[in-house]
């Protein structure tokens, strides 16, 4: 089978890159429903789950028919796919949306892309591997970034809350479980399916705690648009355009190509928001980015400790 061409390549890049400006965005909608609208992080994570959750199954059986629920037939993977629901998919919601209401969805977005320094720092310690230099470069570029995000420079004073860091460093944690939990089941299942199952548990399990039935805040023609974005472009339409770029051009240029999420974050909530983005946290977002774009290299590579 022949190699796609450049022109051939085309919908793969714009794919990547919208599902990534598409994450970025939900993150400020998020943001916009918090401070204007007085939305509850925890009831816009169950929500979002539940009705992205029925979306993707249905997605999938639609694709897949019968075999969207194989995944069940065995003890093992329901297992996992329990745990990846209530400890992965939740946990990487919640963090992120509490996050955002904590700072912003700038800062937010940018302290959670931290997340893959600690799956080289997993695999490194699984395998009894020291990382490769490009993943000690990646290392310090992350905690230079995120020290002039939060101190801007200073040693003396922070310039966001110690819970927003706690929470920040806390979702990079979970986007880090996210991405390394459900591995064994993306190797036998669609990611459709897998995501689509995941968030559909998170949120029927997260219900249970946040009694979602209970509105709050101010429900106007804003709050729904801003509230429809997160669910069908934040969370359906960016994973559907993600998966089919991976297809289109691979998964080492889709995710370079991704890391433009925090850039669209940090984008809308300056001109959108008002939020102040100073010339320091414009360099640190760009060292986080640089520690994406190595460890993708990395990866790519065929050395890294991310390799399974």
């Amino acid at each position: 089978m022949s190699q796609p061409t450049s022109y051939q390549k085309v919908p793969g890049v714009i794919m990547a890159l919208s599902s990534a400006i598409f994450w970025g965005i939900s993150g400020t909608c998020a943001q916009f429903l918090f401070e204007k609208k007085g939305l509850d992080p925890a009831w816009l994570v169950t929500w979002r789950m539940c009705i992205a959750g029925w979306i993707l199954i249905s997605f999938s059986l639609i694709q897949e028919r019968k075999t969207a629920f194989e995944i069940w037939r065995k003890p093992k993977n329901a297992l996992r796919l329990l745990l990846f629901g209530i400890l992965g998919m939740v946990a990487v919601q919640y963090t992120y949306f509490y996050s955002i209401s904590l700072s912003n969805a700038a800062t937010a977005t940018i302290l959670q892309y931290i997340g893959p320094v600690f799956v080289v720092a997993f695999y490194a310690i699984k395998h009894r591997k020291w990382p490769i230099l490009i993943e000690y470069a990646a290392l310090f570029l992350a905690l230079s970034g995120t020290f002039l995000l939060v101190t801007h420079g200073s040693t003396e004073e922070l310039v966001i809350s110690e819970k927003a860091i706690f929470w920040g460093i806390l979702s990079a944690l979970a986007l880090a479980f996210y991405t390394i939990q459900p591995v064994g089941l993306l190797r036998t299942f669609s990611p459709a399916a897998v995501t689509g199952w995941g968030m559909l548990i998170g949120g029927v399990t997260f219900s249970l705690v946040t009694q979602p039935w209970y509105f709050s805040g101010t429900w106007d023609w804003e709050t729904w648009a801003a509230f429809t974005y997160i669910v069908v472009f934040g969370t359906v339409l960016a994973f559907y355009f993600f998966l089919k770029s991976v297809t289109i051009i691979g998964a080492t240029k889709a995710s370079l190509l991704t890391s433009v999420e925090p850039l669209s974050a940090a984008v809308t909530a300056v001109f959108w928001l008002g939020v102040s983005f100073l010339a320091l946290d414009w360099l640190g977002t760009g060292l986080i980015l640089g520690t994406v774009i190595l460890l993708t290299l990395g990866k790519s590579s065929g050395e890294s400790t991310l390799q399974e």
